[in-house]
């Protein structure tokens, strides 16, 4: 896309073509919105000491997922209502993706079908599972995902209960979407999206249709996902999840160590450390904060995968050294495709692949394989010591000490 350089160009394009009403649900999180800092803070503070005299003229980003190989290391994280800032969405990002040759998440609030994206891109998609108040409904699901070729099942956990959403509820956000007249006039800045709205209107979720009832309308879809996605997650739907999808089976939502370790015993094979975008719990830790002891919990027993806070490929990098396997995003496709359909999702996949690889070669690495913890500056003594084999600097008070001494003599 012509003038984009980085993801923030893709957001402000996608604030561009969109209402306040639409553009804050993405942009959103809850309550006074500290998570949302704390995802990205986190990789600002982290550092990387790089690795010089090391031939990088070759590099390689592919990394095998699943017993998949994919060209990079970033996938698509689930974004619900994509089909509302832009129509068709869901199956745009699956396209862009496949294309890239990396994975896709679809929403369980997607406008897409499951059927949809089984004939699109069957090696390349996957779908997130939330819990239903009617269970046959969540088994028909996973018996859809099956049917369909998909070989990953995303089963999110990290939603107990809808959170306070500020933006939302001053905007007007409600069920049926209802723009009021100062809403409107506001849209009427933006032409494209306003355009769409009024020929299509609410979002269809094609995949609970069959359980709306014959000719069910848009609204009455929408009710019934908002009414059944409120319903309890325990361990024991995730044995039975585990026990009726025979694909790769994944929690996401995992924050905690013990639930990691608890996960692989029931047979799960992969877990992703997610705040779910910082839009539940407000003063919840950023994944990349206990990334790193739930990778030393589990180890590689399972397959440990992130989402949360990446804005850029070293954000990427950043991650895979503190022990992600693989990476996820979502609100930079979703700015990509809401601000130019496939050509601007791939722009933004295309600016991770670019970015990862330019860090790669400014940190010493040739293959993603080479990243792991030895590329972090540590913060202390203790995490100096366990550095110390691969790096023997001084610790900052020695150098500090050094320099005093050092202007003394001099």
């Amino acid at each position: 896309m012509k003038g984009v350089v980085n993801i923030e160009d893709l957001r402000k394009l996608a604030k561009k073509r969109l209402p306040k009403i639409a553009y804050d649900f993405i942009e959103g999180g809850t309550d006074d919105e500290v998570g949302l800092v704390t995802n990205e803070q986190a990789f600002r503070q982290a550092r990387i000491v790089p690795r010089y005299l090391v031939d990088v003229s070759v590099r390689d980003q592919s990394t095998t997922l699943f017993g998949r190989t994919y060209s990079s290391p970033i996938g698509i994280a689930p974004t619900g209502l994509a089909g509302l800032f832009r129509r068709g969405a869901d199956l745009m990002l699956a396209e862009a993706a496949r294309d890239a040759n990396v994975p896709f998440i679809m929403s369980g609030a997607s406008t897409g079908s499951i059927e949809d994206l089984g004939k699109l891109a069957p090696d390349h998609g996957w779908y997130q599972l939330y819990s239903s108040k009617d269970e046959a409904i969540s088994e028909d699901l996973i018996k859809r995902v099956g049917d369909a070729g998909l070989k990953t099942l995303v089963f999110t956990v990290d939603v107990p209960e809808g959170s306070n959403r500020e933006r939302n509820t001053r905007n007007g956000w409600g069920r049926p979407l209802k723009l009021n007249w100062s809403t409107k006039l506001e849209a009427l800045e933006h032409p494209a999206w306003m355009l769409e709205w009024l020929r299509h209107g609410t979002p269809y979720f094609s995949n609970w249709a069959k359980y709306a009832g014959a000719n069910a309308t848009a609204e009455q879809v929408a009710d019934l996902v908002a009414y059944q996605n409120r319903a309890p997650m325990t361990w024991k739907h995730v044995e039975r999840f585990r026990s009726i999808f025979k694909g790769n089976f994944v929690l996401k939502g995992i924050m905690h160590p013990d639930d990691a370790i608890r996960a692989h015993s029931l047979g799960v094979d992969g877990i992703m450390v997610s705040n779910h975008g910082a839009r539940q719990l407000d003063n919840a830790p950023s994944p990349l904060h206990v990334l790193p002891a739930i990778r030393d919990a589990v180890g590689d027993k399972m397959t440990v995968m992130f989402d949360g806070g990446i804005r850029r490929g070293l954000d990427a990098i950043i991650a895979l050294c503190m022990g992600a396997k693989f990476v996820f995003q979502g609100r930079p496709t979703l700015y990509g495709v809401t601000a130019g359909g496939i050509p601007g999702a791939k722009t933004a996949l295309g600016i991770f692949r670019r970015e990862i690889d330019i860090s790669m070669a400014q940190i010493g690495a040739t293959k993603i394989a080479d990243l792991g913890p030895h590329y972090l500056m540590w913060k202390d003594e203790e995490d100096l010591r366990r550095n110390r084999r691969d790096c023997h600097w001084p610790s900052l008070r020695w150098l500090i000490a050094g320099a005093v001494i050092g202007s003394l003599v001099a």
